[in-house]
């Protein structure tokens, strides 16, 4: 059985362990409570900040940079735009790190330690090394290593993003499995012979978001959460 071939779990982060918008929302709260549009803020943010700017470096658009500094030159321009005025540059640089910030899904933790117990766990993510460490000590995601792209400094879908989890750990890309929410990372995995988890956020970008597709019936796994492929794949509560 294919969970019994497995070794090695690698989880995208953003949206699939961590609710990015409602933690991004929240830190942007703390800093101006009232006046700011936080979740038009939080949704740009990411999706012209984050993935517009990763598009753009993999279509030779622009240099490799990491994401830490694509999220800072985003939030530059992103503040006089929302009106986020009168911040000390302390404050601004506060606000930047709030990606480090991120809060677990409900289930996320529980859900990776059950999976811990019989695979190595980490994530694979575009997010900075530095980022996915601060994060997982404060949200007490129990990696057992921290798999960044910036090691090589690419993205996922890249290939050789996928491979890279495979290569670090020693083992053949059909011995590791990429959990996410997202299709388009999935769909990346299986190109470098991944096998793939989908693991549907449907609040990932809030309570007026589309509906999510349908799962592709290729994944070799579809849950309701961690906890869900934790049974599915023979481990005890």
């Amino acid at each position: 059985m294919l969970r019994d071939s497995l070794r090695a779990l690698v989880f995208d982060v953003f949206g699939t362990c961590v609710d990015w918008r409602g933690s991004v929302i929240r830190a942007g709260q703390s800093v101006r409570p009232e006046g700011v549009d936080w979740s038009s803020l939080a949704d740009e943010w990411r999706r012209e900040g984050y993935i517009r700017g990763i598009a753009r470096i993999r279509a030779g658009e622009m240099p490799y940079v990491g994401s830490d500094v694509l999220f800072r030159r985003k939030l530059d321009e992103l503040i006089p735009k929302y009106g986020v005025n009168g911040l000390s540059e302390t404050e601004v640089d506060d606000l930047a790190h709030a990606w480090s910030r991120l809060d677990p899904w409900p289930d996320t933790v529980a859900g990776l330690q059950r999976l811990k117990s019989r695979y190595i766990i980490s994530p694979l993510s575009n997010g900075s090394f530095a980022t996915l460490t601060a994060m997982a000590k404060r949200g007490g995601m129990p990696w057992d290593c921290i798999i960044s792209t910036e090691l090589r400094q690419t993205f996922k879908p890249e290939r050789e993003a996928y491979l890279l989890a495979a290569n670090l750990l020693e083992l053949r890309p059909d011995r590791v499995m990429l959990v996410a929410a997202h299709d388009s990372d999935l769909k990346g995995a299986q190109a470098a012979g991944l096998h793939t988890a989908l693991v549907p956020r449907p609040a990932e970008w809030g309570p007026n978001a589309p509906p999510l597709p349908p799962a592709d019936p290729s994944f070799d796994y579809v849950a309701t959460d961690f906890g869900d492929l934790a049974t599915q794949l023979g481990i005890p509560a």
